[in-house]
């Protein structure tokens, strides 16, 4: 993405996620702060009546990947995790929503992108949670450790990240740059979504990454990264963490339905979490 420019596709995601409180599905994930941190540029309700089948799932992807990153969230405040960061926040609303009083929230991002989230709160009559530090960082070019330890979070405490709608935009070295780093401190968890090649997709997996794969190209924010699961898995436990979860889309569809997982598919969808418990 462009340094002067807010990322395009964080409004996309924000979109679907306010679009999806009209739609039947509004209990998988209610968001109230949804519809009116995008102002002017919210959805109407009449636009589900647009979508195709390719973006109701991608919706339903979309806000199924909060619903689980908040869940196991919840688990881990429950552990005793009193820091949370954010990374790649876009419009995300957690920290307007946060029920823990007692857990502080650390949003990272590109920084046209943060400063437009910021101008969104405050044009919307939003307050800033205080209980959140913005902290504006270049995922490529500048240190996430140091500029979270100089806003305040405590490296040596246990975290839980947040970092969804982002790995796929990034190299490789970077994202586990990353991961080495979130491995390094004992209770730390993450939770990030990813994308498996074309070649380890169904047909309907190969058309859905060939249609989303170019429209974020186009408007200069390329998918760059993808991962086979059983790779990903063995880098993480290389990495420390001896905790792994892995959804793919037709599991998480199952879990949310409590429904016997259907026909074996591999639609290329994921999220996963890893934790170093020890």
């Amino acid at each position: 993405m462009e340094d002067a420019i807010p990322s395009r596709t964080a409004l996309g995601v924000a979109r679907m996620r306010a679009l999806h409180q009209f739609s039947p599905q509004a209990a998988l994930f209610r968001d109230p702060y949804a519809i009116p941190i995008l102002g002017e540029a919210a959805p109407a309700a009449q636009e589900l009546e647009q979508e195709d089948e390719r973006s109701r799932r991608m919706r339903l992807f979309v806000t199924a990947r909060a619903r689980f990153a908040e869940d196991w969230l919840a688990a881990a405040v429950g552990r005793g995790i009193r820091q949370l960061v954010v990374l790649g926040a876009g419009l995300d609303t957690f920290s307007l929503r946060n029920p823990y009083p007692d857990l502080s929230v650390f949003e990272v991002d590109h920084p046209a992108t943060q400063a437009w989230k910021r101008k969104c709160i405050a044009d919307s009559g939003l307050a800033e949670p205080p209980a959140t530090r913005f902290v504006p960082v270049n995922f490529e070019r500048q240190s996430l450790p140091a500029e979270l330890v100089a806003a305040g979070l405590q490296s040596t405490e246990p975290s839980f990240f947040i970092w969804l709608g982002v790995v796929p935009y990034l190299t490789k070295e970077s994202i586990f740059n990353t991961l080495f780093w979130i491995a390094g401190v004992p209770g730390s968890e993450v939770v990030f979504d990813y994308s498996e090649p074309a070649e380890n997709r169904d047909a309907a997996g190969q058309a859905a990454l060939a249609f989303h794969a170019a429209r974020v190209a186009s408007v200069g924010e390329p998918w760059i990264s993808f991962f086979v699961p059983a790779d990903l898995e063995k880098s993480l436990r290389e990495l420390g963490f001896d905790e792994i979860e892995d959804l793919e889309r037709s599991d998480i569809t199952a879990r949310l339905s409590e429904a016997p997982k259907g026909p074996t598919a591999n639609s290329g969808g994921h999220i996963i979490r890893a934790r170093r418990s020890a």
